[in-house]
């Protein structure tokens, strides 16, 4: 329900050509634009993206230690450097959360510590496994896994109801697959082929590090793959599971037992805290009704091997080096193509982050984000919004009284700019200095059973659902919100000295687009109460859906790997707010010159700069492995196809003065303008 501008899948690295300000801030040019990075011999028609970064693409290489490479790494490296100062600093005083952070990295940070114990944690999780004789006890074993945030079968969170947004909910999602997709199960190309041939190595290798002889290994390797693709055979692709209206399914915990018989719902709803709850939302009710089956079909050894080596894999950066470096093998260099585990310190911090990210963020807004960063911030997004109230007040193809309820839902928007007001409570999270491993699981713990008390609360519509320290953005409909953490809103993306032109076309489409969401093809089914409601007329959905199906089928032309498009309905979502985007950041643009021309600069006029800032902070360079696997996962198109959009713009037509003939020209009646 959640929609991020990335999610976390266009964080890159450092970019060439990119000057660094008077407070450390990376910047390019001296307004904003890096004319050094252009590639000014190819026509903007023939390729835009090659035309804004082409020089760019060419002189850079990308870090041993990444898979993908290009602008928004430029403040994800950032934020980690400021953030592990935050957390060395925070060490030293015992004042509120600072010790308990401190620790938390210190523990982590001690390899020679957990290198001396080997293999020794994990026995103990290893051991309560072993000792279990019936599928009763594996069931509440699984739910023990569940609390912990380990290896599960189902995916169960709390969140808002969509039919009663003001009530929280239990959602249950399929789970218990250690390849990124069904797809890579149930897809027949040479590449996922051997990606699970050496999946089931890894397997293997991990179950022998963990204790098993070699010869078993590999006959349990062979077991819980067979076990993980009859889950595959049934399970919903990613395209299925965006869409709202599939996925809610209100079950009683007996429609439950009913319709997913098989599995012991009741022992894992006792062991997880839910047996109280007299409804859960089903997102996927087919591939249950087979999961439950295949788990009823499965021998209890094979579930047991299944669940160990999940256990190891899920424990495995918390473990010795010779676990984290099996791991990485395949999670980093097979499915990701990433020669180079990245140093402790980065990992480190991510891990202080996922499990005590508002702890540090408070730290580290009131070092980074002064009260006039947020100031400016706010005054882009009431830009934006105002832009987007105007373009929903003048279409011709929607209803007038499904438009006025658009708007409606527009100004009850709330932005969430920066940070939290108020900061999450971690007394109750117990830190022991020298016990990553126990630290590991005593934070999912503490995670778990904070989400987990949510039931049967008032909805708290001040939560936040990432850090201040998270180089992202996202759109909530169920909270009819729009959010911006303090991290993305500083240059690149933002800088209240940069030309104005440049500042719309990088953050302000990151906003537009994010507003947007409320509008796209999922968001648009939830009114101005965050309630999933049917609001539009059939009419409207019938217009509307027309526009959807020259999306899908525009981008699904996109070849980004040879064989491989970019899945037009999975991306719908995203490159509808894309679109948006750009067209409402441009809007606001030219609301803000107040009818003032816009300087030319270095010989780019205000438009072309506008265009050109849009294009340049969605740089990107993947490595192969990586890029398969994003065609396969992610909601959102390539960050190097992105810029693309711009083809069905009239206004970068004239900027550039693109003439038919040109490879991505479209005659004005072929340009998909939505809002």
């Amino acid at each position: 329900m959640k929609t991020a501008i990335l999610l976390g899948a266009g964080l890159a690295a450092l970019i060439a050509g990119t000057a660094q300000g008077q407070t450390g801030r990376p910047q390019l040019g001296s307004f904003g634009l890096d004319v050094s990075g252009m590639d000014r011999s190819v026509k903007p028609g023939d390729d835009f993206y090659r035309f804004a970064n082409g020089a760019w693409a060419d002189k850079t290489e990308i870090p041993a230690d990444r898979s993908v490479y290009g602008m928004f790494v430029v403040l994800d490296d950032l934020s980690q450097a400021r953030t592990r100062e935050i957390i060395e600093l925070a060490a030293n005083n015992p004042a509120g959360n600072g010790q308990k952070v401190g620790d938390y990295f210190a523990s982590f940070m001690d390899e020679a510590g957990i290198e001396a114990k080997g293999a020794a944690p994990l026995k103990a999780d290893l051991a309560r496994l072993d000792a279990v004789t019936d599928k009763t006890g594996f069931v509440r074993l699984l739910g023990q896994e569940m609390r912990a945030q380990g290896p599960t079968l189902f995916d169960m969170g709390v969140d808002q109801d969509i039919k009663a947004p003001d009530s929280y909910i239990a959602y249950l999602g399929q789970s218990g697959l250690g390849l990124p997709d069904r797809d890579y199960y149930v897809v027949d190309n040479p590449r996922f082929a051997e990606i699970r041939d050496k999946y089931i190595a890894h397997i293997a290798r991990m179950l022998v590090l963990a204790g098993t002889p070699e010869a078993a290994a590999t006959a349990k390797a062979q077991g819980i793959y067979a076990f993980e693709k009859k889950l595959a055979e049934v399970q919903w692709s990613r395209a299925d599971s965006r869409d709202t209206d599939k996925i809610y399914n209100k079950w009683t915990p007996a429609e439950l037992a009913q319709k997913a018989p098989g599995f012991d719902w009741a022992t894992l709803f006792a062991t997880t805290g839910l047996n109280g709850q007299s409804a859960f939302v089903v997102q996927q009710p087919s591939a249950f009704t087979g999961m439950a089956r295949i788990y009823a079909d499965t021998p209890l050894d094979t579930l047991k091997d299944w669940l160990a080596f999940h256990i190891i894999v899920d424990r495995a950066p918390v473990l010795s080096k010779a676990f984290v470096d099996a791991n990485f093998d395949f999670r980093g260099r097979t499915l990701s193509g990433q020669p180079q585990i990245q140093e402790r310190w980065k990992r480190g911090v991510n891990q202080v982050n996922n499990a005590m990210g508002e702890a540090v963020g408070q730290l580290y807004v009131a070092k980074y984000f002064p009260p006039e960063a947020k100031a400016a911030a706010d005054e882009l997004v009431r830009n934006l919004i105002a832009a987007m109230d105007n373009r929903l007040a003048n279409l011709s193809w929607m209803a007038p009284e499904t438009k006025q309820k658009a708007r409606e839902k527009l100004a009850a928007f709330t932005p969430k700019i920066g940070y939290p007001d108020k900061w999450r409570d971690y007394a109750a999270l117990r830190v022991v200095r020298g016990d990553a491993y126990g630290n590991a699981e005593r934070a999912a713990a503490f995670e778990y059973d904070r989400n987990i008390a949510k039931l049967g609360q008032p909805v708290d519509r001040g939560e936040w659902f990432m850090t201040p320290m998270t180089i992202n953005a996202y759109a909530n409909p169920p909270m009819n919100e729009i959010v911006f953490p303090a991290a993305i809103l500083q240059p690149p993306f933002f800088d209240p000295n940069a030309d104005p032109a440049i500042n719309y076309g990088a953050i302000g489409v990151v906003i537009g687009h994010e507003i947007s969401h409320h509008f796209d093809d999922q968001g648009r089914k939830y009114d101005k109460t965050g309630k999933l409601a049917d609001w539009w007329t059939p009419q409207d959905v019938a217009r509307f859906k027309a526009f959807t199906d020259r999306v899908v089928k525009q981008y699904a032309e996109y070849m980004p790997l040879p064989g491989h498009h970019v899945n037009g309905e999975l991306t719908l979502g995203e490159n509808m707010a894309d679109l948006a985007g750009l067209f409402v950041a441009h809007d606001a643009w030219i609301r803000s010159l107040k009818g003032k021309p816009a300087p030319v600069i270095d010989g780019f006029t205000g438009e072309q700069r506008f265009f050109l800032g849009f294009a340049q902070v969605w740089r990107q360079k993947m490595r192969e492995p990586a890029l398969l696997e994003r065609l396969t996962t992610d909601p959102h198109t390539p960050g190097d196809w992105r810029p693309y959009v711009v083809r069905n713009n009239d206004d970068w037509y004239k900027a550039f003065d693109v003439k038919p003939g040109t490879k991505f020209y479209l005659p004005p009646d072929q340009r998909i303008k939505v809002w």
